[in-house]
């Protein structure tokens, strides 16, 4: 049923505060997991799922996140002098082909609505995906990947949902069910941002999205809401009204935080232990710490 998802937009235009002084003047998509940037994990996802065309909506003072993804022919060549191939295929990964990728700019912080819209010359009249570096997923499948593969059986809308505790509804937009199919499930309303005692459910929507071109319609005729921002939430809710398709599924895998500094050393800690060359030296230290009493 879902046409084929090739377009993802990368919304990156966030000035990153609460991670200053680091982002005064570094990106904050540039900050590292372990050994690769924030929009690295986000970019290996995309790709993962068929994605072949990347929209950034970026800002002033996201340079460096622009030269990340271009080649370095001089760094390439000392590495090729030096015969050091397993850090040749490694740098190979951030290279993007030219074309791949496109940059608009996002000049007022209107919301991620708003940082949507802004990507609508380049989506056209065709499905496309919405990633939000912020929210790093680690799981066997990438979750994009397991949201593309589900949408090919419904079409519409797909966000991707998790259970939080109710009474961090508030920070969340929350899903409104009306068939609970499990892995699936079948969307009533979408409510940004509820007070635990009004919230419709506590499956909140994380930073994935499948969405029709008629959420773009919906963007251009949508005033501000909940904190003055235009809402994507808002703008997908619609398509509840006009077409009655919009899913939320239930990816499997692990959420971290990275727009909060303490999601970011849980991340930080979580895809340490992933890697075998670090785990045993990093997880004798967390063990050696946590006797201490630290």
């Amino acid at each position: 049923m879902g046409q084929k998802v090739t377009k993802a937009v990368f919304p990156v235009a966030g000035m990153g505060t609460r991670f200053l002084p680091a982002t005064k003047s570094v990106p904050k998509e540039i900050m590292t997991l372990v050994d690769r940037p924030l929009i690295q994990y986000a970019i290996d996802e995309a790709r993962a799922a068929g994605i072949t065309e990347f929209i950034f909506v970026t800002s002033r003072g996201k340079g460096a996140l622009e030269d990340y993804f271009d080649h370095a022919p001089q760094l390439e060549q000392e590495l090729k002098n030096k015969n050091k191939t397993k850090l040749l295929e490694v740098l190979e990964s951030t290279n993007m082909d030219s074309g791949a990728i496109a940059y608009i700019r996002q000049h007022k912080a209107l919301g991620l609505g708003h940082a949507v819209w802004c990507a609508r010359r380049l989506i056209g009249d065709e499905p496309f995906a919405v990633i939000l570096p912020d929210d790093v997923i680690a799981a066997e499948k990438p979750c994009l990947q397991q949201m593309i593969e589900a949408y090919a059986e419904t079409g519409g809308n797909m966000v991707a949902a998790m259970e939080v505790a109710p009474e961090r509804t508030s920070s969340y937009g929350v899903l409104d069910i009306a068939d609970d199919m499990g892995e699936m499930v079948k969307v009533r309303g979408m409510v940004e941002k509820p007070k635990a005692e009004d919230a419709p459910s506590n499956l909140a929507v994380i930073g994935r999205y499948i969405l029709s071109p008629s959420v773009l319609q919906n963007l251009n005729n949508i005033k501000s809401g909940s904190g003055g921002e235009i809402q994507l939430t808002d703008a997908i809710a619609r398509d509840i009204e006009l077409s009655n398709n919009v899913y939320g599924y239930r990816f499997k895998g692990q959420r971290f935080d990275c727009g909060s500094k303490s999601g970011f050393l849980q991340a930080t800690v979580a895809f340490g232990l992933a890697r075998e060359e670090l785990r045993d030296d990093l997880k004798g230290y967390l063990e050696d710490i946590m006797q201490a009493g630290i």
